[in-house]
Parts: C-alpha cells; sequence; structure tokens
C-alpha cells in the first residue's frame, strides 16, 4: 500500500511539474507574441498622436487656412556608413497655418556603388508631430541611387490649422524637420568590378 500511494504521488507530482512546464512555455511564447505585436501598434500609436515628434500622413489638403503663419526650418543627416552626400535646398520657410507648401532635398550619392537608403524623420518641438501632415513625400518610400547619381526629392506639407488652438502650440514655435538616411542594404558591387557575363559583350 505504500509504494503504491508513493507511485501515486509521484506521477501527480510529475503532472504539476509538466502543467508548470506547458504553463512556462506558453507565458513564454506569448510574452514574444506581445513583443512583436507592440511594434505596430506602438507606431500606430505615434502616428495618431504625434508622439515622439511623429508627423501626419494626409490625403488632401485642409478645407480653410488661417490667418496665422509659422515657421518651419529643414534638416538633413546622413548615417555613418552611407556615402551620400544630403541636404535641404530651402533651410527654412514661412507657412500659413493648413497652406499647403512643396520643399526639396537634393542627394547624391558620392560613392562608385548603387546604395539604397531609407529616411527616418521627425519634427521638434515634439508637440508639433500631430499637427504637421504630409501630402507627399520621399520618406514613403526606399531610395536607391546609382552611382554619383544626384536628385531633388520633394516634400509636399501642411501644418494644421488646429494648433493655433493647442496650449502647447499656441504661441507658434519654429518646427524643425529633420530626415536621417540609413543605408538598409550591404553596399552593391563596384562599377569598376564588375564583370561581363561569359558568352555577352559590354555595350559600348
Amino acid at each position: 500500500m505504500g509504494e503504491q500511494a508513493n507511485d501515486g504521488q509521484g506521477r501527480q507530482r510529475q503532472r504539476r511539474g509538466n502543467l508548470i512546464a506547458v504553463g512556462c512555455l506558453a507565458f513564454a511564447f506569448g510574452m514574444v507574441g506581445a513583443a512583436y505585436a507592440s511594434v505596430p501598434l506602438y507606431r500606430m500609436f505615434c502616428q495618431l498622436t504625434g508622439y515622439g515628434g511623429t508627423t501626419q500622413r494626409a490625403e488632401a489638403a485642409p478645407e480653410a487656412v488661417h490667418d496665422k503663419s509659422i515657421n518651419v526650418r529643414f534638416d538633413a543627416n546622413v548615417a555613418p556608413g552611407l556615402d551620400w552626400e544630403f541636404r535641404p535646398v530651402d533651410r527654412q520657410v514661412r507657412v500659413r497655418l493648413g497652406e499647403v507648401r512643396q520643399i526639396s532635398y537634393r542627394v547624391k550619392n558620392r560613392s562608385n556603388r548603387t546604395l539604397t537608403a531609407r529616411a527616418d524623420y521627425n519634427v521638434t518641438p515634439e508637440t508639433s508631430g500631430a499637427f504637421f501632415n504630409k501630402i507627399n513625400c520621399f520618406c514613403f518610400n526606399d531610395q536607391t541611387l546609382q552611382p554619383g547619381e544626384e536628385r531633388d526629392m520633394p516634400v509636399i506639407f501642411f501644418v494644421s490649422p488646429d494648433a493655433a488652438d493647442d496650449p502647447d502650440m499656441r504661441t507658434l514655435p519654429t518646427v524643425t524637420l529633420s530626415y536621417t538616411f540609413f543605408a538598409i542594404d550591404k553596399p552593391a558591387q563596384p562599377v569598376a568590378e564588375r564583370q561581363t557575363p561569359a558568352g555577352s559583350s559590354a555595350v559600348r
């Protein structure tokens, strides 16, 4: 009888151990899933609220233009390892709230490689992110430049008229729109090192 009782207790302890192990695994997988899900949720939150200086994306211009205006300054940066020259064509413009304005940034690939990069962006002060709207922007897509290629890239934007009624924006401080280009792939083979496939001739 004692041996049977001990066997029964042993099986119960084993079942409890198995349940605990399964529970721990389920918890771990759940945490991993939550971590992956939190990335798009965080991005959505930033886009909706302008948190961290995240700008908004608009399909069309607002219906009205406010009589108040605001200075918008433009900043350009290139991350280490990307041999691009990048700058705004205009350093600063003054726009009325609700007025649609187009400006341009100029970029040049100074290397002898075809390079693809992505522009990260934000605005300061961070509270202005909820009111800064882009209708079109080069930052919506990855940019690929051939060796030595130079390109003007437009940004079409407006600052919402609602900024005039917001306590944090009532003084209409200068808004700075900043971009930083990051390389997103391995450098392509230098043009001078590319080999013509066997059996074909180079076009001259």
